[in-house]
């Protein structure tokens, strides 16, 4: 004997089913959605410490070669500040560029999982107006 049926709860049975189902497919949906964006915060964060690390090699390379610039290349010569300073220009150039390249990583890398926010909250708010 069908319980379910004799007492006219198979509709409310299959209603409660059909949304346990489409949940659990929209489950699946936004974890695979954050496995997505995890792939590409992982990649944003290796490039950050790759543009770290040569943030870190050029200001120390560039600090050694300033040194030595000013102390030995042209020092008897008319134009050892010329020299030094343009060695000094060429070198925080360089490190400008790595410096804004690093900036603009980490810009980029603070909105991490902003689809699957995005994609949560138009859930929420779904569920919150079937209520």
């Amino acid at each position: 004997m069908n319980w379910i049926s004799l007492l006219g709860l198979e509709a409310f049975v299959l209603r409660w089913r059909a949304a346990a189902l489409e949940g659990a497919i929209a489950i699946e949906d936004r974890a695979e959605l954050a496995r997505l964006e995890w792939h590409e915060q992982k990649a944003r964060l290796r490039q950050l410490l790759l543009l770290t690390l040569a943030v870190g090699g050029l200001t120390v390379v560039a600090l050694t070669l300033l040194s030595v610039a000013l102390l030995v290349q042209f020092w008897d010569s008319p134009h050892r500040t010329l020299v030094a300073w343009l060695l000094a220009v060429g070198w925080l150039l360089a490190w400008g560029v790595a410096l804004a390249a690093l900036v603009r990583v980490a810009n980029a890398a603070s909105n991490a999982f902003a689809l699957t926010r995005e994609e949560l909250v138009r859930d929420w708010r779904e569920i919150k107006e079937q209520l």
